[in-house]
């Protein structure tokens, strides 16, 4: 008799339910072989990349260039900016020709004005020097009493100047020498700019004259004539040559006295 196949049998034995599993065999070689090369292309292998070896062999060197490529791109880029860039200059102010917005208030601006020029036919404009004060000529007049002092101090207080009260006599030889010396140019302008002069007879037999003399000269006594006295505008007597004595009756004597009290 034959022998029967034996792989027939295997299957039959195989497919027989309820048979026990017959242990795996070992894979051959080929299909281990196989199987390590999957393994190593899923999980890669511990050897670094080249293009990371080359990275770490260039060290320092590598990255200082590539700083230096960095910064020459951001110059050129900060030069071509500025060249592109607008002008930095402030905008100029608006023109101050424009049109002020209504209700807003303008800054005011200063004007020169103009001062007039004179024609050569108009005369300068000066303040006139006040007149000079009447001086009454030489002698006394008998009519002089209270009325004429009352208008010289009234003019008095109108211009700022003093009241010369000349006390004396026509018969007087000093009220003569007096009166020369009043009549000079100098002394008259002094008499004319500080005084208003006013000659009061006291040699008659005028009881107003000598009521008058009483009145600016209360020493009593004896007078020595000429008298006199110096009043300022308000009537207040600031000297009295009966108190104090004559000057010497000379253009230098008299002309002291005058500018002594003339202020």
């Amino acid at each position: 008799m034959s022998p029967r196949p034996l792989r027939p049998a295997r299957a039959r034995r195989d497919a027989q339910p309820g048979s026990p599993a017959r242990p795996v065999a070992r894979l051959p070689l080929v299909a281990a072989a196989v199987l390590a090369a999957g393994l190593t292309a899923a999980c890669g292998t511990s050897s670094p990349p080249v293009g990371a070896a080359a990275a770490s062999v260039a060290g320092p060197s590598s990255e200082a260039s590539s700083s230096d490529a960095a910064s020459a791109t951001a110059s050129a880029s900060a030069s071509a900016a500025g060249q592109a860039s607008p002008s930095t200059s402030p905008p100029a102010p608006p023109s101050t020709s424009a049109s002020t917005p209504t209700g807003s208030s303008p800054t005011p601006s200063r004007t020169r004005t103009a001062t007039p020029t004179r024609t050569p036919s108009q005369p300068p404009r000066t303040s006139a020097a006040p007149a000079p004060a009447r001086i009454p000529g030489p002698g006394y007049d008998s009519s002089v009493g209270q009325a004429q002092v009352d208008a010289a101090l009234r003019a008095a207080k109108a211009d700022g100047r003093m009241v010369l009260l000349d006390f004396g006599a026509n018969w007087c030889g000093n009220c003569k020498a007096a009166d020369k010396v009043f009549a000079q140019p100098q002394t008259a302008a002094l008499l004319g700019e500080s005084y208003h002069l006013v000659k009061v007879d006291i040699g008659g037999s005028s009881s107003a004259a000598s009521a008058l003399l009483r009145k600016y000269s209360p020493g009593g006594g004896s007078y020595k004539m000429p008298v006199l006295v110096v009043l300022s505008p308000s009537g207040t007597v600031r000297t009295d040559t009966h108190a104090t004595g004559n000057p010497s009756l000379t253009a230098e004597g008299l002309n002291s006295f005058l500018r002594l009290w003339a202020s």
